[in-house]
């Protein structure tokens, strides 16, 4: 029998994304998902998962939907419209018997999108809404306060409701606007996926492998993209480190430290190719730029051989097209490795002011090891100890507390 879990996060972005484009109404397709998804979990567990689940999720939500339509005298003429619909639908061959269409959640992902809707909200809505990420993972993403995205992302629904946003891939002419909006949502997804915000794992690698697979989709829509091409690329070379970023009980193992044995070395390849069609033919782009950067790091044999000069590069050119504080972090932790910890302290200190690395896990950690390398050790116990504090996941919570304890005994 398949995980139960398993098949709802399968299933519940086409559902959703399916529910929205016949019924036009992103609050009733998350309501009645949420509903089949409750009555799933109550028939089940006694009668077994369905051989095609998404189908018994699709019956179970359309039946729910047109239920509460009934139950809503403004919805009368749209009832009329959605059982003529359901009658075409019952002729028409089903997506099971078609795996090579489209998926619908790509027409979602550009609706969420669309220029309409303030830049802020369209990433938000569409990983509340169709990766599944709760609200305080949404607002770990973009580094704001829960309650800010809670109201992002209603204020978001609100207006697809009311400007009628059509649900709909764009034409040509609109592609350069609304493509930039709809990578970033994809990197989202598999940024939560590479590092989970909360929980007991370090990945998530069901976020990371859909986001991995919405965009091979998005590559195979738009192959003349270059930067369609990097994202596919920078996700497949971060991914392929996936089995070695981990030890035996989830703990957490560092570049450094991992066996590149354990490599996917098909997906490295993969992404490699993926690199030189992204940083053809044009001025490059940021996703391009930053596949690059990890393809340097997985030729490398080591840390130690790793290119570092080169990378420094890369992050001077990322950080032109990109300028922004978590960026100029990355590419202060590359100068530490090229010029000492010294001068990379210094760059990290330039950045003390910003707002949003003020609770950066991220952040934080690069400033307590830069200050340990140093030998500055009780700045560095107060830099390990805020990182803990500001640390999402339990395995970098555990690798914080070691690496605390390792210097508080030195």
């Amino acid at each position: 029998m398949r995980d139960v879990e398993a098949v709802f996060r399968e299933e519940r972005g086409r559902l959703l994304a399916a529910l929205v484009r016949r019924f036009g109404d992103l609050d009733l397709a998350e309501e009645v998902t949420s509903d089949a998804i409750e009555a799933a979990l109550k028939h089940w567990p006694v009668e077994g998962v369905p051989p095609k689940p998404g189908a018994w999720l699709m019956t179970t939500a359309r039946r729910k939907a047109v239920d509460r339509l009934r139950r809503d005298q403004a919805y009368a003429a749209r009832l009329a419209i959605l059982q003529v619909e359901a009658e075409r639908a019952a002729t028409a061959p089903s997506a099971d018997e078609h795996d090579d269409l489209p998926d619908e959640r790509l027409q979602l992902f550009f609706t969420c999108a669309h220029p309409a809707l303030p830049a802020e909200d369209r990433g938000a809505l569409t990983l509340r809404c169709l990766a599944g990420l709760t609200t305080p993972e949404v607002a770990r993403a973009y580094l704001v306060p829960v309650q800010t995205m809670a109201k992002r992302i209603v204020r978001a629904k609100k207006k697809i409701r009311e400007a009628r946003i059509p649900f709909r891939v764009p034409g040509p002419d609109e592609l350069p606007e609304r493509l930039p909006g709809v990578l970033q949502v994809i990197y989202s997804i598999f940024t939560e996926g590479y590092a989970a915000s909360s929980g007991p794992d370090l990945q998530r690698l069901d976020l990371a492998e859909e986001a991995i697979r919405l965009a091979r989709i998005l590559r195979r829509l738009l192959p003349a993209e270059r930067e369609v091409a990097g994202l596919l690329a920078l996700t497949l070379l971060v991914h392929a480190r996936r089995d070695a970023r981990t030890g035996p009980g989830g703990e957490v193992v560092l570049l450094d430290e991992q066996d590149r044995g354990r490599w996917d070395r098909a997906m490295i390849e993969e992404g490699q190719a993926l690199v030189v069609t992204a940083l053809q033919g044009g001025p490059p782009g940021r996703y391009g730029v930053q596949a690059a950067i990890a393809a340097l790091h997985d030729e490398a044999a080591s840390v130690e051989t790793t290119d570092w000069p080169q990378v420094v590069a890369l992050y001077d050119v990322l950080l032109a097209l990109d300028p922004s504080p978590v960026v100029a972090l990355n590419r202060a932790a590359a100068v530490a490795m090229r010029d000492g910890p010294e001068v990379g302290l210094l760059l990290l200190d330039e950045l003390a002011g910003e707002p949003r690395l003020r609770d950066y896990h991220p952040y934080l950690l690069a400033r307590a090891d830069l200050l340990h390398r140093l030998g500055r050790l009780p700045e560095a116990v107060a830099a390990y100890r805020a990182a803990l504090e500001a640390a999402g996941s339990e395995p970098e919570r555990a690798h914080l507390r070691r690496r605390l304890a390792s210097v508080e005994g030195s």
